[in-house]
C-alpha cells in the first residue's frame, strides 16, 4: 500500500463481485458503495457485545461505540493496513468493573484501572515486537492463559444471578432460550449476531409483557424491590438526535488496578489468536505484526479510557464476517469505524441502549459469561493441555476456585487481594514455581495422575494411551 499507512487500495476486478474462489485482499477493495455496505455489516456484527459491555460496566454506550471506531483507526494505521480487524469493546473487563464498584469505585476508577492495563498491553506489544512471540508462550503458556480466561468469565456468574436475572426471571429465561436457539440453529452471518438478535427479541418481549401484564414487582436496577416497568423508554424521548457523549477523566486506585491487571493476559491471548487466524485466512503470515497489533490495541484502549470509554480488543465476530464474505479489505473496516463514530454522536441511540431491561441482560449474560469462561477450555483443547498432569492441574484448580469463589487474602488493613487478581496470581506464580521445583518426568507430561481419573471415557481403550503434548 502506498504511503506506508495502508490507506490506499486497488480495485479488485470490476469492484462488484469477486470471482468464484477469489478473495479480496487487505490492500484491495470493492466499489465504495459495496465497501460501505460491508462496513455497516461489520458494525452490526460487533454491535451485540460492543454495546452490552459498556452497559454492564456502567459506562456511556455512545462513547464506547465512538471510541471503538477511534481505536479501530489507530489499529489499522499502526499495522499499516495488513491486519484487517475491528476493535470493539472488551467484555473481559465486565467482572473487573463489578468488583471495583463493589469496593466503592466509580466510573472514573474503573476507566483509570483499565487505562493502566492498556499501558501494560502496549509495553507487552513492544516486547513481543523486539524479542518475538515466543516470550508470550514462555511466560504465559496455554495452561495458564486458559485458566485466567476461564476464571475471568466464571467470576461473572454472581452478577447475573443476583443483579440481572431477578429483575424479570421469565423474560430472562425466554431471552436465554431464544439466544441459544439463534447461536446454534441459525446459519452464516445471522449466527454471528445471535447476541444482538437475542437483545432485540428480549427488548420486544419486555414491551409486550408490559402491555399485557402491567408493571412487575421485582428488584429494579438499584436492587430495591418495587413495582416498575420492564422497559422504561422515558429517557429515549428526552434524548437529542445529535450531540457529544459524556466524557470523564480517569482516576487511579492501586486496589482497582490490581483487580484489573490480570485481564491483560486475556487481551494478549485474544490478539495473538486473532492475528494468527487472519494470517491463515488471507494466506499472509502476520507473526511479524503480532507485537505491533498488541501494542496498537494497548494504545487504542488507553485513548478510549482516557476520556471515559472502555478498553477495546479484536473481535472474533468480525473474523466470522470476513470468513463468510471472503472480503478482507481494510477499507471496509475504515467504513465501519466511520459508522461507529456517527453512532456515537447520536444520544438517542445511547438512550435506547441504556433502556435494555435487566431481565433481558439476565438472559443474555447467562450465555455470554459462560461462553467467555469456556474460551479458556477452548485454549486448553486447542493446545492439547493435559490436566491429568499435576503440574498443570494443581495451580489451575487452586486459581480457578479462588477466582470464581471470590476468595480473599488480606495483606494489611489497606491492601487485599481477592477474586480475579488473587486467582491469576496463584495460577501464574504457582505454575512457574512448581515447574521450577518439579521432577523432570512431570515436565515431560508423564507419568500422569491415576488413569482411573479418566476411565469414564468410553473410547479410551480403543484409542490407546493419550498422546503426549
Amino acid at each position: 500500500m502506498s504511503g506506508g499507512l495502508g490507506v490506499r487500495w486497488k480495485l479488485h476486478g470490476d469492484g462488484r463481485v469477486p470471482a468464484p474462489g477469489a478473495v479480496v485482499r487487505p490492500d484491495e477493495r470493492l466499489t465504495w458503495p459495496r465497501t460501505a455496505g460491508l462496513g455497516a455489516q461489520h458494525v452490526v456484527a460487533m454491535f451485540g457485545a460492543s454495546f452490552v459491555a459498556p452497559v454492564l460496566m456502567g459506562l456511556d454506550p455512545n462513547l464506547a461505540i465512538m471510541m471503538s471506531g477511534v481505536a479501530t483507526m489507530i489499529f489499522l494505521l499502526a499495522t499499516r493496513g495488513r491486519v484487517p480487524s475491528y476493535l470493539g469493546c472488551s467484555l473481559s473487563f465486565v467482572g473487573v468493573a463489578a468488583v471495583i464498584r463493589a469496593q466503592g469505585g466509580d466510573a472514573a476508577t474503573i476507566t483509570g484501572a483499565i487505562l493502566v492495563v492498556g499501558a501494560v498491553l502496549f509495553l507487552v506489544g513492544l516486547a513481543v515486537k523486539a524479542f518475538g512471540a515466543r516470550i508470550v508462550h514462555v511466560s504465559m503458556p496455554p495452561v495458564v492463559t486458559g485458566a485466567v480466561v476461564m476464571l475471568i468469565g466464571f467470576n461473572l456468574a454472581p452478577v447475573t444471578a443476583s443483579t440481572y436475572w431477578p429483575q424479570d426471571q421469565w423474560t430472562a429465561l425466554l431471552t436465554m432460550l431464544l439466544t441459544g436457539f439463534a447461536v446454534v440453529c441459525l446459519r452464516g452471518f445471522w449466527s454471528r449476531i445471535a447476541i444482538f438478535l437475542g437483545l432485540v427479541v428480549g427488548y420486544l418481549l419486555s414491551w409486550v409483557f408490559d402491555r399485557a401484564f402491567g408493571k412487575i414487582h421485582s428488584p429494579d436496577a438499584t436492587g430495591e424491590t418495587v413495582d416498575h416497568w420492564r422497559l422504561d423508554l422515558s429517557g429515549v424521548g428526552d434524548a437529542d438526535w445529535f450531540g457529544l457523549p459524556s466524557f470523564h477523566g480517569p482516576s487511579f486506585s492501586w486496589s482497582a488496578i490490581l483487580v484489573a491487571l490480570p485481564v491483560v493476559i486475556a487481551l494478549i491471548a485474544e490478539n495473538t489468536g486473532h492475528v494468527k487466524a487472519v494470517g491463515e485466512m488471507t494466506g499472509d503470515p502476520l507473526d511479524d505484526k503480532m507485537g505491533t497489533a498488541i501494542a496498537a490495541d494497548g494504545v487504542g484502549s488507553m485513548v478510549s479510557t482516557s476520556v471515559g470509554g472502555p478498553a477495546n480488543t479484536t473481535y472474533s465476530e468480525n473474523i466470522g464476517v470476513m470468513a463468510a464474505t471472503r472480503v478482507y479489505s481494510t477499507a471496509a473496516y475504515w467504513a465501519a469505524a466511520v459508522f461507529a463514530l456517527l453512532f456515537g454522536l447520536c444520544p438517542k441511540f445511547g438512550a435506547v441502549v441504556a433502556a435494555i431491561p435487566g431481565g433481558v441482560l439476565g438472559g443474555i449474560t447467562v450465555i455470554l459469561y459462560g461462553m467467555i469462561g469456556l474460551l479458556g477450555a477452548q485454549i486448553w483443547t486447542a493446545n492439547n493441555v493435559d490436566l491429568r498432569n499435576p503440574l498443570n492441574l494443581v495451580p489451575v484448580a487452586a486459581g480457578i476456585i479462588i477466582g470464581v469463589g471470590g476468595v480473599s487474602l488480606k495483606i494489611s488493613d489497606n491492601f487485599e487481594l481477592s477474586g480475579i487478581a488473587l486467582g491469576t496470581l496463584v495460577v501464574i506464580t504457582g505454575y512457574h514455581a512448581l515447574r521450577a521445583l518439579a521432577p523432570a518426568h512431570l515436565k515431560g507430561q508423564e507419568p500422569l495422575l491415576d488413569e482411573g481419573t479418566s476411565s469414564y471415557d468410553p473410547g479410551r481403550e480403543e484409542a490407546g494411551p493419550p498422546e503426549k503434548s
